[in-house]
């Protein structure tokens, strides 16, 4: 029989629920407790892809699935072996909730809305007597001979195992109770944002969806390709959300000041110009006439922008025009003037070096009995889905291991 440890976990998200229920599952003779700082539990899996919880992404491969984390995916290939996108679905399905399968890959509940992950974590909490400590907030960690020692709320507490789950931060200083310990911390910065323009012009078409382009950061070799959203602050949408994340060191350091291209048809100039000469011989008006696969109304702003008429014929554009036009469509430029972070969905790169963990039990490589979880380490990853899907490997790991 197993015996009656004490599991502290610290943090209410997707990874610290997970960890809980499976280290209680493993060892139902545990006590398991977790500690949530604030009076909400599982936040950003309540307002995850809309309110419906992107759970994970249908890429099976492992090797295919560390690609999109742009930090810890290396990292993330052993563990990713051990508990998967597979793993995930079928802990879900064996626990009542069907996922279902987009067509950009993202993955939802059947249901369609977050709440059925919610009730799902904390129903199976509560039924397996996981007691869920609100308003506790953990400022130290001390391990000695005895166990390990945590300060919450001005009180002294002796665990056995603890599970730290407590999510990104926006400041080191958010870290240093960690740092004070031995923990090498990589400095956070925030990852998947949008981009505020310095000139707002193209603004007046917020809402618009561009169903393929592709997203770049001039001076560097930063580039992403998918949907674009031109909201009324900048851009935004997958092609930018995946570019900044990729980005996120980059542009910290740049201040978010830069230059960001866009090629709105996602196609190279020497296919664009074989497209253009089998269109420059029409008679038909350029401003009624849009033979490429952009929205109307950017179209339009296109043409307003380079001051063609809407007179102007297809078959009597100028080679300056012919040249300025093809050169907007792939290689149109906008100056970048600082981020909007979504405060509940913050993501951020940065948090726990991965060298200070063994990254197949997650156990802490400086202290025994102290393992680590989801986004407190510097494992970040793009939109669809593995941020999610690195929580739950991650909280698995921890919580298997913790209640062995």
């Amino acid at each position: 029989m197993k015996s009656a440890i004490k599991i502290a976990i610290i943090g209410g998200g997707a990874s610290g629920f997970m960890a809980g229920i499976t280290a209680k599952e493993i060892n139902p003779n545990a006590r398991v407790t977790i500690f949530e700082k604030t009076d909400k539990i599982l936040a950003k899996v309540k307002i995850s892809g809309g309110g419906r919880c992107n759970v994970t992404n249908a890429t099976f491969s492992v090797s295919q699935l560390i690609k999109n984390y742009p930090r810890g995916g290396k990292k993330l290939k052993k563990p990713f072996n051990l508990f998967n996108t597979n793993h995930t679905i079928d802990w879900f399905e064996k626990r009542g909730v069907r996922l279902k399968t987009e067509a950009d890959n993202r993955m939802f509940p059947e249901s369609n809305t977050s709440e059925t992950i919610i009730n799902l974590l904390t129903t199976t909490a509560e039924n397996l007597k996981i007691r869920l400590s609100y308003k506790s907030k953990v400022t130290a960690i001390n391990p000695t001979d005895k166990g390990i020692e945590l300060d919450i709320n001005e009180q002294k507490l002796l665990f056995d195992k603890v599970i730290i789950a407590s999510g990104g931060t926006p400041k080191k200083e958010g870290l240093n109770w960690l740092e004070n310990i031995g923990y090498q911390i990589v400095n956070p910065v925030p990852s998947l944002f949008t981009f505020n323009l310095a000139n707002k012009d193209i603004c007046k078409l917020m809402g618009l969806s561009i169903p393929k382009a592709i997203a770049t950061i001039k001076g560097s070799k930063l580039k992403q390709e998918g949907a674009m959203l031109i909201t009324h602050w900048g851009l935004s949408g997958p092609s930018i959300l995946k570019l900044s994340s990729w980005g996120a060191e980059d542009l910290a350091k740049r201040n978010y000041n830069f230059k960001v291209g866009v090629n709105w048809l996602a196609k190279n100039e020497e296919e664009l110009r074989v497209q253009f000469s089998t269109i420059t011989a029409s008679r038909k008006l350029m401003h009624k006439h849009n033979p490429f696969d952009v929205p109307k109304r950017l179209w339009k702003f296109i043409l307003d922008k380079l001051e063609i008429s809407d007179s102007q014929i297809w078959g009597e554009l100028t080679k300056k025009n012919k040249n300025r036009l093809i050169n907007t469509l792939i290689n149109d430029a906008f100056e970048v003037r600082g981020k909007t972070t979504f405060k509940e969905e913050f993501v951020s790169c940065g948090g726990i070096n991965l060298s200070d963990v063994n990254m197949n039990t997650m156990e802490s490589k400086l202290h025994k009995g102290v393992y680590f979880a989801g986004e407190i380490l510097n494992i970040d990853g793009v939109t669809g889905g593995f941020n999610f899907q690195a929580a739950w490997t991650t909280g698995y790991l921890a919580g298997k291991n913790s209640a062995i």
